[in-house]
């Protein structure tokens, strides 16, 4: 099995094969500049590389999966403990990059420098990459993922979204994400198709036939009138990640007369459940199990919940993409079976998914019923001014928890303005009773909202 056939010598040289911040490199080049990282760093235990927005990076990251060396990406917000840890759980011998950290040997990625050299394939159950999870509820947690369970995921996702080699992807998702990292660049170098990646923090993106941004990029563009007009002639839009707002999905339909696609998984399954081109799901609805993929809801007792679109209950997943277990300090191995992914979630008869939110973090317990936050910040969302909600319970000597809000937003609106929204389109008691405005969301080095700080500060 060769994970990577895009970078194996064969096919057109295109002069813009990747492009990154503006840099480009060619097919050829890139792979000579992969395999003189991939000849320099092969036998390491395992490669750290800087995850920041640039082609060094890139490179780095596809010449340790060239070699058959695990790779580390680093999230450039880490801080230095953070850093430290992770190098330390992943077993980390080796660092990609200029600058040293802790004391690690560092391999410049010198983009004049290239290598002929074939590499050989190594054995599909080796791990590819070990990716940091997302830490919204709890500290990030190292998981080792196989080459079998990439190849797998890529080209399930390239039967349903007919991703081949012509495609120009676009995307804009972190490279220390399985999203970014795994499905938009290696799902590239699998397929063969031209890559893009799109800084966060641009103004417009190019041209490109397959975009996949996270929801807040795909919130950005929503109100960017001509950047959304552009993309009408793309041929598939994506979101994954995260949930995305209805009327997010709705403004960029009516744009770029595209029905967004979305596609759900965590750290340690890829992404499982996917809307199809030839299917796309309703508004809300992340799709179905790919082929191979089982899923299960299952409420607090462990019963599975009726498949009525409306029954929530924990999901958990099994199959070919799931992970091969966790590296941290008891070197754990993943379990038989299901992961459980802590997502709350409703199944429709026709078998799509719908995911409310983190099971943790996303539920108020009230003393009278239960409130899905997601619910709320969607409709929070589509108030003008508005650009970042979450929404969390907080103790409350009456009722349990109430539901409180934080919100950044332009000025001049006040919480009952915002209060009185959610009145319109939501019951009484799914009502924030505390609104709080503040600069910034708290967020986890790998940019995950952390909800139980907000809890703790509500």
């Amino acid at each position: 099995m060769t994970l990577l056939p895009a970078l194996g010598g064969s096919g057109v040289d295109r002069a813009d094969a990747v492009r990154v911040a503006g840099r480009t490199l060619s097919s050829e080049a890139l792979l000579g500049c992969v395999n003189a990282v991939a000849d320099r760093i092969r036998g390491a235990e395992a490669v750290a590389v800087d995850a920041t927005p640039s082609l060094e990076a890139v490179v780095g990251m596809a010449g340790a999966v060239q070699a058959g060396v695990p790779l580390v990406p680093l999230p450039p917000q880490a801080d230095t403990t953070e850093r430290a840890r992770v190098l330390r759980e992943s077993g980390a011998t080796v660092l990609l990059g200029r600058d040293a950290i802790h004391g690690l040997p560092t391999v410049p990625i010198d983009l004049r420098q290239q290598s002929w050299t074939h590499q050989p394939e190594p054995p599909p159950h080796a791990d590819a990459v070990i990716l940091y999870t997302g830490g919204a509820s709890g500290p990030p947690r190292g998981v080792r993922i196989s080459r079998r369970a990439i190849a797998v995921d890529l080209d399930l996702l390239a039967e349903a979204w007919r991703w081949n080699g012509e495609d120009v992807v676009v995307q804009g998702a972190p490279l220390f994400r399985a999203y970014g990292l795994v499905v938009g660049l290696l799902g590239a170098l699998r397929v063969g198709s031209r890559f893009v990646h799109l800084d966060r923090d641009d103004p417009a993106g190019p041209a490109g036939t397959m975009y996949l941004a996270l929801p807040c990029q795909w919130a950005r563009i929503a109100q960017d009138r001509l950047w959304a007009r552009s993309l009408a002639r793309a041929r598939v839009l994506v979101s994954a990640d995260a949930p995305l707002s209805s009327a997010v999905i709705e403004r960029i339909r009516l744009l770029t007369s595209h029905s967004l696609i979305q596609g759900y998984g965590t750290t340690e399954t890829l992404v499982a459940v996917a809307g199809r081109v030839d299917e796309p799901p309703a508004a809300g609805v992340v799709g179905t199990p790919l082929p191979g993929v089982e899923t299960r809801v299952l409420d607090r007792q462990g019963r599975p919940v009726p498949a009525d679109g409306d029954s929530a209950g924990e999901l958990s997943i099994r199959g070919p993409t799931l992970f091969s277990g966790y590296v941290d300090a008891c070197r754990q191995r993943a379990s038989v079976g299901w992961h459980a992914t802590g997502d709350l979630a409703t199944v429709a008869p026709d078998g799509s998914h719908r995911i409310i939110g983190r099971r943790r973090t996303d539920l108020v317990h009230g003393r009278a019923r239960r409130v899905h936050t997601g619910q709320v910040e969607e409709v929070l969302l589509s108030y003008p001014g508005v650009r970042e909600v979450a929404v969390v319970g907080t103790p409350h000597g009456r009722l349990g928890e109430q539901v409180t809000a934080f919100v950044v937003a332009a000025e001049g609106l006040t919480a009952q303005v915002l209060i009185d929204h959610v009145g319109r389109y939501l019951s009484a008691g799914q009502r924030p009773r505390r609104v709080h405005f503040v600069d910034e969301l708290p967020r986890s080095a790998q940019g995950r909202i952390r909800k139980s700080l907000l809890i703790t500060a509500g």
